[in-house]
Formats: structure tokens, C-alpha cells, sequence
């Protein structure tokens, strides 16, 4: 880890690290004289090769005639590595906002960082002033070290992968490999200034990528300080950016997306990821992830590594849910149940009891024959198969998901990665906060401190708040039930007294009317307070002051997933597990708020029910936010360049057309994680209603990719690069929700479906030897004495039939016991609860063996490892002995003779012993 005092310590010795090129700042800003040219050219220090370089630049650079895209200073030498502006403030606080600036520019100045400023006179909108930062061969070097980046040393002999069969097999969706592959392996160390000649340094200008550069630049903006205010040390871009002293502060994407940069700007790397990554026409093709990682930091790389991965593996669940689902569309005519319910001499002769109080009629179970057709398609034998692959596809998944995630730090040259240091440096806002002080144990230093006290109010604060929204999410979920009940006893009064919607009626059930308008307005309340969720917890979450930027996401992560969770799974947890099993029975049903009688479940179960709930909600919130994170930056885009477009006439830079841009945010992956861990929990928590899941997840995460693309490089400015090694505390979070999908299914099964009343009732209860599942829906349904209703909830007009029947085991009104459940209800009952330990037991046990067999780091990438230590540590050793022998001015020869008598005398010491 760097020091954080670092800046301070050059800030107040004045920036030696880069006194030989301070110079850079009595430029003039508007062009450059031929008495300075004279003075660079002159320069002792420079390097032959980035003398001739500046010729070959300087001579194609003229005043005012700079290209759109030049990524450099006016000098055409000096690359730009951040950019930050800001406009004219003619509000009472100007000349404070101007202190301000000046302070930390004479400061970044200070640490050896250049600056060039453009008048706003020069600005595409007349009003907008841009400095432009670049950090020389010095600062990168300092701060390489303070970062512990990791550099080339020599190029790597461990050749790649070999291409296996199925590699030629997948050839159509493989990339180009100067595309796949933009640069050669390397072994690599940790960046020393002192050791620069170990390093494979060819050109200084290219040997830090502009990844690494800007990440740079951007930990001394963080750290840098611009006053001194109320007493306090007042430091960092983030303060600056909040108060509006600056409006941006980003890296400069290196060229135009939709076309290749012309000389004498580096290799487009932008358009090279539009071209093969970013267009939808290359739906199918893999992902260019090394230069993903090259271009936009390992941070965002391993998003996108996840989600390719999590989509390659979607696409076997959705094989075979989509199996599933052809094996119920081809066995629904052949299903005795719905062909029972359809049939008018059989479901056309049963009365069903009314599903509301006085209002409601009588009906007939034929009227449900569509539905039961439809409920077979996910209710069939199928669904325990489809349920129990789950639990091991899900296993499956994560297992191989940390095998790939320790390949690709080997790859990516994370394996001694231990934490960004950028995400465990203390956050600016908490050391401003900050007035006491302690000693770290580790480092001896005097660290800022805020003592448990004073966060207990926030921590309170914020735990209330959770709380009360999750409340409100559970209030809401309450409001969308009465809502159904109501409309459901309108809808059934209404459909009976009107003989013109008979021919509606049998499609378009009073049941599925509610349940789809139910689902749409439950959707819409789930993303209104989804919007107002979001900021708030952001909010609370800087309230509490979380030190680092570690600690800050975690708090985030943990008071989103919580109410996301609640938010979009509770109506699919009531349906599953709530709904129609409370209801009591004709004559004793049980009311909400006593005014409202409890739902029930459809003659044929909930389980239909749940998967329309489920499509519209996993479906509507897939769309929503596809079409949002394509149409809301490209708006804003487009009205921000209206706006700006006043003086087209002038030069439009490349820093301008990155200023117009959308800003990604710190929290920007964030939520794209969050979004990836919902959908994971609909295609995982209730799959086994609804097999067709992965298949919608697997579509939708296609056109996630290219969107995600296509958004960061053509309508989002660049990011700040930084490292990770995983996906974090998401793994985490993916672990829990595997362990409960392996309950919730089992419960799904036993509960919601029809699956095991109809297995009791085939191997217990049938007595016909050639159609065992003859008379089930007879079996299955109770008879209740119209008698018997209470006056206010029976129908007022009489009829000719003095029974109806309801969905439940009980005993029948002639019974001594009539109306109490029978033994059929204990015995279905029995096998529900021994469905649910089996199939836990046995799919835990799976997961536990196959977790057990396929270790987290693969052999190959073990001996790789171990591999590059042992020639990093024999280059590092070679390079000490050679600096040694020069430095102790040895013959090679002697030294030589002199290393082998000393190791013949060790091998005969040894082989005596």
C-alpha cells in the first residue's frame, strides 16, 4: 500500500521529482513560440527517440488546426492523462470556488503533475474552462511504486491454452486473435524506480498504459489538498466535485468509437472494442476481455468475465428447461386431470362453491378448463426433475465459477493481489469528518479515528430506515392483495350479470384477469419505490462515514440487497408459499382485516399463478432495464450537446466530446452487479415453476452484454481504472441464495404444484388398474351442504342443487367428523414434508461432492503459477548479481570460477554429511 502522506511530503518540498521539466508551466497557453520549440528541443535530458518523436509532432502541429481527437497537450508530445473542468460561477461563492482551484492546481503543480488550461473562449459552448493534467515520466514512476503496480520483465515462455477440438467447433463465435490476444504474456514485478533497468522499457512515452496512468493521475487528485477551511485540511477531487468548484473530472477515452485514430495518436484501442465487442450484430461472438481489462481496468474486466461466464452456463439450464417445457406442451392433451376438468360430463357436472361472499355465484369446474391446460405446461412430472438439476446446476456453477476466477488471476496477474489499494485507502470524507486520532498498530502512524459513539446514531438511523421501507415494500404487497380481492369480486359479479361476455368468460377468467392486472400494478409499485429506495440509502450510507471505500460499498451492498430482495421476491413468496393455504373452508373461511375473505388458489393450484407472477415481474424488470440503460444516456447526451452546440464554429477536442458524455459513477457496477444477483435469484430461487426462467434470463443477459458495451464505449466517459481480484461480496451473496434455492424448490413442489396429491393419489387412493389417475379431480375436491353457509355469505338467488364443492381433504357433510380434515389430507401432508427432507438431502449431498471434487484453483493453472515465481525470482536474482558485480567492479570470469568453488565446496560438504 502507498503512503497517504506521499503527496503531502512532495507538496511541501515543491514537487523535486520533477524539477527538470518545470519548465512545462511558463508555456504560454494559447501556443507555442519557436523560442520555446528551441528550449525542448535543446533539452540535455531528453532521449533521442522522443527527440525525433517531437520533430516528426511538432512539425505536423499547427496553431488552431490540432485534430478533433488529439489526446495531447498543444505541444502534440505530452499525452493527456485526466481532464478536469469548470464553467463561470456568478453566484456569491465565485471567488471562493476560484481560491479553491487555484490552491489545488499550484498543488498539483507541486507534485509534479503538468497542466495546460483551455479558455473557455476555446470551448464548444463559450463558457466552459478545461484543464488538462499530464503526469511525466517521473510522477509515474513514484507513484508506480507507491501503488505496487506490476510491470513487464521479460516475456513469458508458458505458451497459451492449446486449441482443443472444440475450439475449431466454436470457431464462428471465437474473436480474431490480435483481438482476443492485444499483447504478448509477460512476467512481471512490482514497479521499482530504482530498478528501471529490469523492466522492458522501450519507449517511456508507452510503457505505462493509459489504464494505469489515469489511475495515477486520479490517487493524487484524491489525496491532493486545496486549503484550509474552518480549520480543517480540506483535500481531494471528490470534495472539489461536490461543491461544484469543479464539474468533471475524468481520463480521456483515446479516440472516436466509429473510427480508427489517425497518426499521430496510439492505437484506438475504443474503436477497436466497438468494432468486436460493442455492435449487436456480434451477439454471438466471446468477448475481447484482455482488452476490456487493458482499456477500462480490472475492476470492470471481471464484471464482464461473470456475466459472459454466468450466460455460458445459463444456456445448458435453458436446454433443459426449455425440454421441460416442450415435454408438458406435448403431454397436455394426454393429461387426465385437465381433460377431467374439461369435460362437461365430468367438470361440466361439478358445482364449485363461490370464490367471494354474496356476490360471487356459483360455477362450474369446466369454466377453468383453459387454465388447467395451460397450469399442466409447468406442473407436470418434469418440474421435480427440472427442480432437482437446479440444485446441482447452481452447485455446478459457482464451482466453476472459482475455478475460472483463479485462472484469470493468474492471466491477469492478480494471484498476489490483496486488495485494491485504492478501495482500502481512507475515504477523504471520513478523514475531513475526523477530529480525533490514533495509532495504527501496523504501520506506527497517527490515523484518523471516529469513535463508536458517534456512529451509533447513523448506524441507528440507517437500521430504522431499512426497516421501514421493507415495511412499506410488505404494505404495499397488502394494498396490490385487497386490490385483487376487490377487483376479483367485481370482475365475477360483473361477468355473471352480462350475457355478452359469456364467449370472454372462457379464456379470460375472473381468476387470471386479477392475477395479470395484480402482477402489472405489484411491477410498477416494485419500481417506484425501487427509484426512491435507491437514493435514500445512498444517502444514509455517506451518513454513516464509512472509513474506507471498501467499507462504503459493503454498507451500500448490504442495505440494497436487503430491500431489493424484499422488494422483488415477496408477492412471488406469498403466491408460493401464502397464498390459498389459509383459507379455511365454505361456511369458516378465514378474512383480512375481517372484511376481506382470503384468496384461493385456482382448482388446479397456485403453481400457474406463481409463474405469471414471476414472468411479468423477471420479464417487465429485464426490459425496463435494458431499454432504460440504452435510451436514458443517449438522452442526455443528445440534449447536453443541443444545449452546449453555440459556437460551432470553434474546435470541438477530443476532451470537449468527453465532456458531453454521461458520467459511469462510482457506483455504476454496483448496480450492474445488483441487477445480475436479482435475475440469478428469479432463475434459481423459483425456478421449478417456471422452467422457462433461464431461457428468458439467458436472452436477456445476450443483450445485457452488448448494451452494457455499447453504453461504456459510445455514450459514458472513461472510467477510472482499478483493481479487483473477484467479484467480492457478491460471491457471497450468490453462495446464500444457491443454499435457499434448494428450499424454496423443494417447497415449491411439495406445496404450490399438484405434483404430490396426484403421486398419493396414484399409488394410495386410484382403483383403476388401467388409468390410475381416473377420478383424481373427484378425489381431490370436497363436498360442502349449501345449507350450512352463514346467511351473509351465501348467494342470495336460490338454486335446484343442495351441494358445491371446494378444493381440500375433508370429510364430507354426512360424516360424524364432517368438515374436519380426513386422512387423506395427513397423508398427502406426510409425503409432502418427506418429498422436501429427500430432495434437500439429496441435493445437498450432490453439492457437497461435487464441491468436494472440483478444486477451486485447476492444475494447470497451479503449475503456471509456480512457474512464473520461479523465473520471476531467478530474473529479480540474476539482475541483483549483475548490479552487484558492476557495482563491486568484478571480472566475469573470476566471479564465476569464484560461484563455482564455492558451490563444489557445498556439494562436498553436503554429500560427506
Amino acid at each position: 500500500m502507498g503512503d497517504p502522506n506521499l503527496l503531502e511530503v512532495l507538496t511541501e518540498e515543491g514537487g523535486h521529482a520533477n524539477k527538470h521539466i518545470d519548465y512545462s508551466f511558463q508555456m504560454s497557453e494559447q501556443s507555442l513560440s519557436s523560442r520555446e520549440t528551441s528550449f525542448l528541443i535543446n533539452e540535455e535530458t531528453t532521449p533521442a527517440k522522443r527527440f525525433n518523436l517531437f520533430l516528426r509532432r511538432r512539425l505536423m502541429f499547427q496553431k488552431n488546426q490540432q485534430s478533433k481527437d488529439s489526446i495531447f497537450f498543444r505541444d502534440g508530445i505530452r499525452q493527456i492523462d485526466f481532464v478536469l473542468s469548470y464553467a463561470d460561477d456568478i453566484k456569491k461563492d465565485a471567488e471562493l470556488k476560484a481560491e479553491r482551484r487555484k490552491e489545488f492546481e499550484k498543488n498539483l503543480r507541486k507534485t509534479g503533475l503538468e497542466l495546460e488550461i483551455e479558455d473557455k473562449r476555446d470551448s464548444e459552448d463559450g463558457r466552459t474552462y478545461f484543464v488538462k493534467i499530464h503526469a511525466p515520466w517521473e510522477v509515474l514512476v513514484t507513484y508506480a511504486e507507491v501503488l505496487g503496480i506490476k510491470m513487464p520483465i521479460k516475456e513469458s515462455d508458458i505458451p497459451r491454452p492449446k486449441q482443443t477440438p472444440m475450439s475449431y467447433v466454436l470457431g464462428p463465435v471465437s474473436l480474431p486473435t490480435s483481438v482476443k490476444y492485444p499483447h504478448p504474456e509477460y512476467f512481471t514485478a512490482q514497479f521499482s524506480r530504482h530498478r528501471q533497468e529490469l523492466f522492458l522499457i522501450e519507449d517511456q512515452a508507452t510503457f505505462f498504459p493509459s489504464s494505469s496512468r489515469n489511475r495515477i493521475v486520479y490517487y493524487i487528485l484524491s489525496r491532493c489538498p486545496f486549503g484550509i477551511e474552518d480549520g480543517k485540511k480540506r483535500f481531494g477531487i471528490e470534495r472539489l466535485l461536490n461543491s461544484n468548484t469543479y464539474s468533471s473530472a475524468y481520463p480521456l477515452h483515446d479516440g472516436q468509437y466509429w473510427k480508427p485514430s489517425e497518426p499521430p495518436n496510439p492505437t484506438n484501442e475504443r474503436y477497436i472494442l466497438h468494432q468486436n465487442w460493442a455492435r449487436f450484430s456480434y451477439f454471438y461472438k466471446e468477448q475481447p476481455l484482455d482488452l476490456i481489462k487493458n482499456y477500462y481496468g480490472e475492476k470492470i474486466g471481471i464484471y464482464f468475465v461473470f456475466l459472459g461466464f454466468y450466460t455460458e452456463m445459463l444456456f445448458f439450464a435453458a436446454v433443459v428447461g426449455l425440454a421441460c417445457f416442450i415435454y408438458g406442451l406435448l403431454s397436455m392433451e394426454d393429461n387426465t386431470s385437465s381433460t377431467e376438468i374439461c369435460d362437461p360430463e365430468i367438470g361440466g357436472q361439478m358445482i364449485m362453491c363461490p370464490l367471494c361472499d354474496q356476490v360471487c355465484d356459483y360455477w362450474r369446474l369446466n369454466s377453468t378448463c383453459l387454465a388447467s391446460k395451460f397450469s399442466h405446461l409447468f406442473d407436470n412430472e418434469s418440474t421435480v426433475f427440472f427442480a432437482i438439476f437446479m440444485g446441482i446446476w447452481v452447485t455446478l456453477f459457482l464451482e466453476f465459477w472459482k475455478q475460472r476466477q483463479a485462472r484469470l488471476e493468474y492471466e491477469w496477474d492478480l494471484v498476489d493481489f490483496e486488495e485494491e489499494q485504492q478501495q482500502l485507502q481512507l475515504r477523504p470524507e471520513f478523514e475531513a469528518m475526523c477530529k480525533h486520532r490514533k495509532l495504527n498498530p501496523v504501520t506506527k502512524e497517527m490515523e484518523p479515528y471516529m469513535p463508536l459513539y458517534a456512529r451509533i446514531p447513523w448506524y441507528f438511523l440507517s437500521g430504522a430506515t431499512v426497516t421501514l421501507w421493507m415495511s412499506l415494500v410488505v404494505t404495499s404487497m397488502v394494498a396490490v392483495i385487497v386490490y385483487r380481492l376487490s377487483v376479483f369480486a367485481t370482475l365475477a359479479s360483473f361477468m355473471e350479470s352480462d350475457a355478452s361476455l359469456k364467449q370472454v368468460k372462457s379464456f379470460l377468467t375472473p381468476q387470471i384477469t386479477t392475477s395479470l392486472t395484480g402482477s402489472c400494478l405489484n411491477f410498477i409499485v416494485i419500481l417506484i419505490l425501487n427509484f426512491f429506495y435507491e437514493k435514500i440509502s445512498a444517502w444514509i450510507t455517506k451518513m454513516e462515514i464509512p472509513r474506507t471505500y471498501q467499507e462504503y460499498e459493503s454498507s451500500l451492498t448490504l442495505k440494497m440487497f436487503l430491500f431489493q430482495f424484499v422488494n422483488f421476491y415477496s408477492s412471488c413468496f406469498y403466491v408460493a408459499f401464502f397464498k390459498g393455504k389459509f383459507v379455511g373452508y365454505p361456511g369458516k373461511y378465514t378474512y383480512l382485516f375481517d372484511e376481506w375473505r382470503s384468496e384461493e388458489c385456482d382448482p388446479g393450484g397456485c403453481l400457474i399463478e406463481l409463474t405469471t407472477q414471476l414472468t411479468i415481474i423477471m420479464t417487465g424488470k429485464q426490459i425496463f432495464g435494458n431499454i432504460k440503460e440504452a435510451i436514458y444516456p443517449l438522452a442526455l447526451n443528445w440534449w447536453r450537446r443541443r444545449k452546449a452546440r453555440t459556437n460551432s464554429e470553434k474546435l470541438y477536442s477530443r476532451w470537449e466530446q468527453d465532456h458531453d458524455l454521461e458520467s459511469f459513477g462510482p457506483l455504476g457496477l454496483f448496480y450492474e452487479y445488483l441487477e445480475t444477483v436479482i435475475q440469478f435469484g428469479f432463475v434459481t430461487l423459483f425456478v421449478a415453476s417456471f422452467p422457462l426462467a433461464p431461457l428468458l434470463a439467458l436472452i436477456n443477459n445476450i443483450v445485457e452484454i452488448r448494451v452494457d458495451a455499447w453504453k461504456l464505449t459510445t455514450q459514458y466517459r472513461r472510467t477510472v481504472a482499478s483493481k479487483a481480484h473477484s467479484i467480492g461480496v457478491w460471491q457471497d451473496i450468490l453462495y446464500g441464495m444457491a443454499v435457499l434455492s434448494v428450499a424454496t424448490n423443494a417447497f415449491i413442489v411439495a406445496f404450490t404444484s399438484d405434483i404430490i396429491p396426484r403421486l398419493v393419489y396414484y399409488y394410495a387412493y386410484s382403483t383403476n388398474a388401467t388409468q390410475p389417475m381416473k377420478g383424481y379431480v373427484n378425489n381431490s375436491l370436497s363436498v360442502f351442504l349449501i345449507a350450512d353457509f352463514p346467511n351473509h355469505t351465501a348467494p342470495s338467488e336460490k338454486r335446484d342443487f343442495i351441494t358445491c364443492r371446494y378444493r381440500d381433504y375433508r370429510y364430507p357433510p354426512d360424516h360424524e367428523n364432517k368438515y374436519f380434515h380426513n386422512m387423506q389430507f395427513w397423508h398427502v401432508l406426510a409425503a409432502k414434508m418427506t418429498f422436501i427432507i429427500v430432495m434437500e438431502h439429496v441435493v445437498f449431498l450432490v453439492k457437497f461432492l461435487l464441491a468436494w471434487m472440483i478444486p477451486d484453483v485447476p492444475k494447470d493453472v497451479v503449475e503456471r503459477i509456480k512457474r512464473e515465481k520461479l523465473m520471476t525470482i531467478k530474473i529479480l536474482h540474476d539482475f541483483e548479481l549483475n548490479k552487484l558485480k558492476e557495482n563491486l567492479g568484478i571480472n566475469s570470469n573470476e566471479f564465476a570460477k569464484h560461484v563455482m568453488i564455492e558451490e563444489n565446496k557445498a556439494q562436498l560438504a553436503k554429500s560427506t554429511i
